[in-house]
């Protein structure tokens, strides 16, 4: 009698008097062996690298299946046991002998028995501070603890994730940035000079094409906090992760930069992207640090939502450097339009050099991801460059925008848009000159959450296939890996709570915890 399913994990707590093991009821003899230890993600977020697969439990408890074997004098390893063989062992030559079938048909009975081809039982982590505990309340205590362990969390990621990784085809080659290409001279005597002692800043810009058009990646690569230092002339190395879930950076070419430190690479046609989003890696050939960006290739049509990050998403404005808090339920009003399938914008009047501090925060807070817009460099007019990235995205890219989140400030830009009243929602307090051109979201996002879940935005996005970038939210050190192709694996979600429950009924109130604030200093665009 099997599972049906190809693997099954025993998780549980040692001290817990109600947990058991399912090893020693498929063979006996697991018994002697201890279960697996769930490593702790504080220290090992990436697991510890131990096996999990049965063969190598059984190949290393050799000795305890193959007892009988020792007991006769060994045969030349066959390939159906050599593999449970000991160096020992295999390092004599002795008379042939026939091996014991009985042991052998035992393992080979294990493996057939076994629910998958991994281990079965593994044992968490137990704070000290539960032995203390009446042994009453642990079964209790342990099953709360399941929800909130970050160490289990954490395994069952591993699993799927290894599962469901993508095989690249066989015209890709994975090239790993940082070892394939090794550190070479700087092209000009002079950069070794001026890069020394200031760290970098490099930066690229997210980019938006249209299916079919040319795609285009652009970045600037400078050192210093001020970008005080411009790195020219210099090779730079482009890299695409073209299937993301794999984990594996693909060389596209290299350029060299200007003299503004400058950089564009045109994707080759004939390597041209489908709809999808794409982790890039732009990295220095002579010291290896990089710029990192997204290339978001997008069908006609796409439905968007654009966010204003200082107008609708900051609680506060770093004025004696403190920095700003998230305003309560901003995050979870950017995640419903996500899981509705629409393309998130982000726009900011924020200089590039800011970049890095900018995303951390969204990172920080948990923010969807998103195309993020910055100023290019220093300006007096920063709504002027909104209004021309975001005219851009419409006309060239030919994106739906469907709505627009910002302050009193962004009005008039997505006004230009084409952007009804209904679909221009302002936060903060209500201006009676500008009563007529939006909405105001006085009551916060936690009430404007309740009314797009009850209300005509709770329904998937109408528009043609597209990206959809699902359940992901920014990370520090790199992208997490958010490609979902075309109409695969597109989400739809189901009608409304109130059209599910009947006109009759009220619609269900969603409580929302207060947001947490984090140290990262941002200025207001005024």
């Amino acid at each position: 009698m099997r599972p049906a399913c190809e693997q099954i994990y025993n998780l549980f707590h040692a001290a817990d008097p109600c947990a058991s093991r399912l090893e020693p009821l498929l063979a006996p003899k697991f018994q002697a062996i201890a279960p697996l230890t769930v490593p702790r993600y504080q220290k090992f977020p990436l697991g510890d690298g131990s096996s999990l697969l049965l063969a190598d439990t059984l190949q290393t408890h050799s000795s305890l299946f193959l007892e009988e074997l020792e007991m006769l004098v060994p045969s030349t390893p066959t390939s159906t046991s050599g593999a449970f063989w000991k160096g020992s062992e295999l390092a004599t030559d002795p008379p042939a002998q026939p091996a014991a079938p009985s042991t052998t048909s035992e393992v080979v009975k294990i493996l057939e028995r076994w629910w998958g081809t991994k281990r079965i039982d593994y044992s968490l982590y137990r704070p000290e501070a539960l032995t203390a505990f009446p042994t009453v309340t642990l079964p209790h205590l342990f099953h709360a603890s399941y929800w909130e362990s970050a160490d289990v969390v954490a395994f069952i990621l591993r699993q799927v994730i290894e599962k469901e990784r993508p095989q690249l085809a066989e015209c890709e080659e994975p090239s790993i940035y940082s070892p394939a290409f090794p550190r070479e001279k700087w092209q000009r005597k002079r950069t070794q000079v001026k890069i020394r002692n200031v760290t970098s800043n490099h930066r690229a810009s997210d980019t938006v094409v249209c299916e079919g058009r040319p795609q285009v990646l652009s970045g600037r690569f400078m050192y210093g906090p001020l970008d005080v230092v411009t790195l020219t002339g210099e090779k730079v190395d482009v890299y695409i992760m073209t299937q993301p879930l794999s984990g594996k950076w693909i060389h596209f070419g290299t350029e060299v930069t200007n003299s503004s430190g400058r950089l564009t690479f045109p994707v080759p046609p004939e390597r041209a992207l489908g709809i999808g989003v794409y982790p890039v890696r732009m990295v220095v050939r002579g010291d290896h640090t990089y710029a990192e960006c997204c290339l978001t290739v997008v069908a006609r049509g796409t439905e968007a939502v654009v966010f204003s990050i200082d107008g609708s998403f900051t609680a506060s404005v770093s004025i004696m450097g403190s920095d700003p808090k998230v305003r309560a339920g901003a995050v979870d009003v950017v995640r419903h339009w996500q899981d509705s399938g629409y393309l998130i914008v982000y726009v900011t009047g924020r200089p590039d050099m800011q970049k890095h501090r900018v995303v951390a925060w969204l990172s920080q807070h948990n923010f969807p991801h998103g195309v993020v817009s910055f100023c290019d460099g220093l300006t007096h007019d920063p709504l002027r460059q909104k209004a021309m990235f975001l005219q851009s995205l419409v006309q060239e890219v030919e994106l739906n925008i469907v709505a627009g989140y910002g302050s009193p400030k962004d009005v008039a830009v997505y006004a230009a848009l084409g952007l009804s009243p209904s679909q221009t929602y302002i936060v903060g307090r209500a201006v009676r000159k500008l009563q007529a051109q939006c909405q105001f979201l006085s009551d916060g996002y936690v009430a404007h959450l309740g009314q797009l879940e009850a209300g005509s935005h709770s329904h998937a996005s109408s528009g043609p296939p597209r990206a959809a970038l699902g359940k992901s939210s920014y990370g520090v050190a790199a992208p997490v890996d958010f490609l979902r192709k075309q109409s695969q694996l597109l989400r739809s979600r189901g009608p409304s709570q109130a059209e599910r429950e009947g006109p009759g009924t009220p619609p269900t109130t969603l409580a929302r915890g207060k947001a947490r604030s984090i140290s990262l200093k941002l200025d207001s665009e005024e």
